[in-house]
């Protein structure tokens, strides 16, 4: 794919859509809040952003080598974040935002409804945006589920992991769509991804919760760049995972 310039808006259908038209959908609704008591609030708009499928699956793909943990994330285009640059905003974006580097994600469809549908979403978006063959088995829930902004949308986010053998996989086929021509997977340290979404390198929340409940589930702590088996003992007792099951290690 040629290198990217811009993204021309063709056609802005804006003023003759309605709520229902498109990929997303808008409930523009007055509602009340009923209290216990049988009082009511006073009525308020509230608007819900939704999409066919609102809730996802993010997964974090990590390799460990002796005691170096990487994952495999994904460097893509996202066109709404792109065409920021067209708008004013109070406070100006520090950079224009050609590219969006995340996690492997993707939306849970009808086939994944039942036990092991989080998991096969997973193997699904892995093979699509990273070229990675993954074994569903090993998928593992990174704590519990999150609401990516409550205030807007019904949106609802699963976090997964999975180890990989190694760091290369293979095509990256993408979903078909243009707005995933290009993406190409990204590897880097645990620590340094971390730190790239703390300076805003990384601007995306998902992958930062993603990443956090990856270093707790394996007991890895990137500010010391040590695993929990080689803490002092003092702090070895004291060390407990916040919500996130442990994994167990693969000796190298």
């Amino acid at each position: 794919m040629p290198e990217l310039l811009d993204i021309a808006v063709v056609e802005d259908r804006t003023a003759q859509s309605n709520c229902t038209g498109g990929f997303l959908r808008l409930s523009r609704l007055t509602v009340q809040n009923v209290y216990a008591d049988g009082s009511r609030s006073e009525p308020y708009p509230c608007d819900i952003v939704r999409r066919p499928q609102s809730d996802a699956m993010a997964v974090v793909l990590y390799h460990i080598e002796g005691r170096r943990v990487r994952v495999i994330l994904k460097e893509g285009i996202r066109p709404p974040i792109f065409l920021r640059r067209h708008d004013t905003f109070v406070i100006p974006d520090p950079r224009p935002y050609d590219t969006i580097v995340e996690i492997v994600a993707g939306l849970i469809e009808d086939e994944d409804a039942g036990p092991g549908g989080l998991e096969r979403r997973a193997g699904e978006e892995a093979r699509e945006e990273v070229g990675f063959d993954i074994d569903r088995d090993r998928v593992h829930l990174l704590g519990g589920e999150s609401f990516a902004s409550p205030g807007t949308t019904d949106e609802k986010v699963y976090f997964g992991s999975v180890e990989v053998p190694r760091l290369v996989g293979g095509e990256v086929t993408g979903d078909g769509t243009p707005m995933e021509e290009g993406s190409r997977p990204v590897v880097l340290d645990l620590s340094e991804a971390i730190e790239r979404c703390r300076d805003g390198r990384i601007p995306d929340l998902k992958t930062e919760v993603s990443l956090i409940r990856l270093a707790d589930q394996i007991g890895y702590l990137p500010q010391l760049d040590l695993f929990e088996h080689e803490l002092p003992p003092e702090l070895r007792e004291r060390f407990r995972r916040l919500g996130v099951t442990a994994v167990p290690l693969e000796k190298p």
